[in-house]
C-alpha cells in the first residue's frame, strides 16, 4: 500500500463517496469537500495502483484559552473501502497525516470524530462539548426573576443569507477570536459557501442583532419546516444579544417547536425561560484536540492560575513518551522536561481533553483515564487548566 498526496479532486472525491455508501452533490462549494485543499489531502493505493482510502485536512486557526490563536489541521473525509478495511488503511493514514502536520511547523490536529471508539488511538481526546435544546413552543415563555431584570437589549433584524454574507463573517471573525474553541471560517469558505450554513449555500433567514450603538454583534441562523424552527447556531458577543436573539426565536408564530443545535455549555437560556423543564439540553462531544508538541502547545495557550505540576505523558501512536514539568507564573507557561516523579500520569488523548479547559482532570482521573501520583494533584490540574470560558466549536468541516 502506498500514500501519497492527491491533487485530483475527482478521484479523491470519488474514493470518499465509496467509503462512506453515500452520493454527494458533486459542486463547488458543496458538503464535506466545499473548500477542498488538495495539497492537504492524502489518497492510499493498493499495490495495483487502485484508491482504496482518502483523507484530507483544512486549515484553521484555533481559539486557545487567553485569546490566543493557534494554526490546526482539521482533518475531513477520512474513509476506506469496505472491500479493504481493518487491513492499516486508515492507520497509514492518520500517520501521514500527522507527519505532514509536523512538517508544516503545527502542534495541532483537530477533528470532529463520525465514531467516538476511533480516533483515540490515534491521540485525539474530546475537548470541546455542544448542547441542543428543544423548546415547545407553548412553553417557551421568557421568565423574570422576582427583583430581576429582562437582559434582553438592543434590537434584532431579519436579513436573508445570500444579502448578509459579509456581515455574518465579520460578526463570526470577531466573535471566534476570544472563543476557547472556536475555529476560524477562512473568507475562502464564504466566498464558495463551502461547509453546512450559515457558510453553506443552502438558503436560511438570519437574525441579525445590533446593540444600542447600533453594531452588529450577533447572529442566529434558521430555517423554518413542518412546524419545526431549526436553529443552525447562535453567535452573540454577549448575554445580551443572546437573549434577544433567543426571545426573537422562541416567539416565532406559526411553529410547533425550537430546535437549537448548537448551544455552549453553561448558557442560560433554560434559567431564563419561565419553565425550568421546557427546555431539557442534551450535550456531546464536538471538536477532539491531538497535541503533537506537547511543550509548545503548553506554553502557547493562556493560563489563568498560577502552579506547577508534573506531567507523565504517553503517545502510543507516535511511540513517544515525555515527563514535564508544567510551571505557570502570571499567566505565561514554562515547560520542561524532567526526571522528578510526576504529579499526573497520563494518555496524549487525555492531555487533548483538558487542553482547552472543557474536561476536568480529576473527572478523568476517576474514570481510570488519568493516574493521579498525590491527592491533591487532579484538583490542581482542574484549577491550573480551566479557561476564563468554557471552549465551544460550532464549526462543521
Amino acid at each position: 500500500m502506498e500514500i501519497r498526496r492527491n491533487n485530483d479532486y475527482d478521484v479523491f472525491f470519488r474514493t470518499v463517496q465509496a467509503a462512506f455508501g453515500r452520493y454527494w452533490p458533486d459542486s463547488p462549494g458543496s458538503g464535506i469537500l466545499g473548500a477542498f485543499e488538495s495539497e492537504r489531502s492524502l489518497l492510499a493505493c493498493a499495490p495495483d495502483g487502485k484508491p482504496v482510502g482518502t483523507a484530507g485536512a483544512y486549515s484553521f486557526d484555533l481559539t486557545l484559552p487567553g485569546d490566543v490563536l493557534a494554526s490546526a489541521a482539521g482533518v475531513t473525509a477520512v474513509g476506506v473501502l469496505p472491500t479493504h478495511r481493518r487491513q492499516g488503511v486508515l492507520r497509514e493514514l492518520m500517520r501521514e497525516h500527522l507527519a505532514d502536520v509536523r512538517a508544516r511547523g503545527e502542534f495541532l490536529s483537530v477533528l470532529l470524530c463520525s465514531e467516538a471508539v476511533i480516533y483515540r488511538r490515534f491521540g485525539y481526546g474530546p475537548a470541546t462539548y455542544t448542547e441542543r435544546m428543544t423548546v415547545e413552543r407553548h412553553r417557551s415563555a421568557f421568565g423574570v426573576p422576582r427583583g430581576g431584570t429582562a437582559v434582553a437589549t438592543g434590537s434584532v433584524e431579519l436579513l436573508r443569507r445570500a444579502d448578509c454574507g459579509e456581515l455574518l463573517e465579520e460578526i463570526y471573525d470577531r466573535y471566534r477570536r476570544t472563543q476557547p474553541g472556536a475555529l476560524s471560517r477562512p473568507h475562502r469558505w464564504w466566498e464558495l459557501g463551502a461547509g453546512h450554513p450559515p457558510t453553506g449555500p443552502e438558503p436560511r433567514y438570519l437574525a441579525v442583532h445590533r446593540d444600542a450603538s447600533g453594531t452588529a454583534d450577533g447572529y442566529a441562523s434558521y430555517l423554518v419546516n413542518d412546524g419545526t424552527l431549526t436553529v443552525d447556531e447562535v453567535i452573540a458577543a454577549d448575554d445580551a444579544a443572546f437573549a434577544s436573539l433567543t426571545q426573537f426565536l422562541l416567539g416565532h408564530d406559526l411553529v410547533g417547536k425550537i430546535e437549537f443545535k448548537h448551544l455552549p455549555p453553561g448558557n442560560p437560556l433554560r434559567w431564563q425561560l419561565a419553565d425550568l423543564r421546557a427546555g431539557e439540553p442534551t450535550t456531546t462531544d464536538w471538536l477532539w484536540v491531538r497535541l503533537l508538541d506537547v511543550p509548545r502547545a503548553l506554553t502557547t495557550r493562556g493560563w489563568f492560575t498560577d502552579g506547577s505540576l508534573v506531567l507523565d505523558v504517553t503517545d502510543p501512536f507516535l511511540e513517544n513518551h515525555g515527563r514535564y514539568r508544567l510551571t505557570v507564573r502570571d499567566g505565561k507557561a514554562e515547560c520542561v522536561r524532567t526526571d522528578v516523579e510526576p504529579d499526573l500520569s497520563l494518555d496524549i488523548s487525555d492531555l487533548g481533553s483538558i487542553y482547552l479547559g472543557g474536561t476536568l482532570p480529576s473527572v478523568l482521573a476517576r474514570a481510570g483515564h488519568i493516574h493521579a501520583h498525590n491527592s491533591d494533584a487532579a484538583g490542581l490540574a482542574d484549577t491550573l487548566f480551566r479557561s476564563d470560558r468554557a471552549p465551544h466549536c460550532v464549526h462543521w468541516f
